[in-house]
């Protein structure tokens, strides 16, 4: 898969796409990197401890979130894309589901859109999409929880995303998929599909797995959110071996070593 100036040879390797919150009220890191001096040395550092790819995120998707303008959303992210592309020789994802921020964001320079809800927020994400020809992440989530046959219903959902995406003109070789652990699901609910990521290869396109120190992780083990990075790891390994390619984390070396040592094993 082609994201930005990079291909990324996902059949045996995986990736780890570095979380960069440029936010008041993230659920883990709020506050700490939204000024650009501090983006900036955050995405340095991360790109140091092995980032592939960072993730600009302006608006929380936490739950109980509040939601922004898309003005503000691009004030947020627009110079950070443009500063971390100007600095850095790295892909920058930008993370929104509008698609005026998704404009925005491309002009700024970036080379994935992820959108959390799987072009099924914005009617026109997917037209904004495949005219950019650009690169994206699309995320299972839905409105409700009435689930009747719950990993029959996910797979249905993302077959929906999918074929939003195609219609659209939206090019099969640039779309990668995420489960969505964490949104619309409960404990049992993610547990039980990160033990069935597998389900996630019937579309033959690269996955991103994100659990970095999410409720699942912290419920488990009965950890705050600056307690999850092993739980994180574990799941990264997990992921891994269910055929997740690409993953988006917070602590970049603790993943990315675990991410080398289970490449290393599976490659015998």
């Amino acid at each position: 898969m082609r994201i930005g100036n990079r291909d990324f040879q996902t059949e045996q390797h995986g990736y780890i796409m570095g979380i960069l919150n440029v936010t008041p009220d993230s659920f883990s890191d709020g506050g700490k990197y939204n000024n650009l001096d501090a983006a900036l040395r955050h995405a340095r550092e991360m790109i140091e401890q092995g980032a592939d790819i960072i993730d600009v995120g302006g608006e929380s998707t936490r739950p109980g979130y509040t939601l922004i303008s898309d003005q503000e959303e691009i004030e947020r992210t627009a110079p950070v894309i443009e500063a971390v592309k100007k600095e850095f020789d790295v892909p920058v994802s930008l993370d929104t589901y509008k698609s005026g921020v998704a404009k925005a964001g491309i002009a700024a320079g970036a080379d994935l859109i992820n959108d959390i809800w799987g072009l099924k927020w914005d009617g026109t994400m997917a037209e904004v999409l495949a005219d950019a020809d650009i690169a994206a992440c699309l995320m299972h989530n839905r409105k409700d929880t009435e689930y009747k046959d719950y990993l029959k219903d996910v797979a249905d959902d993302l077959q929906e995303t999918m074929d939003l995406a195609l219609q659209a003109g939206m090019k099969k070789e640039k779309i990668m998929l995420d489960p969505g652990i964490g949104f619309a699901k409960s404990l049992e609910q993610n547990l039980m599909l990160m033990n069935h990521l597998e389900i996630m290869g019937q579309w033959g396109v690269p996955v991103l797995l994100g659990t970095s120190r999410k409720s699942m992780i912290g419920l488990t083990l009965d950890l705050p959110s600056d307690q999850r990075v092993e739980g994180t790891v574990a799941t990264t390994v997990c992921g891994y071996m269910k055929g997740c390619r690409f993953f988006r984390v917070h602590d970049i070396k603790e993943n990315k070593r675990a991410l080398d040592m289970i490449e290393a094993i599976c490659a015998m």
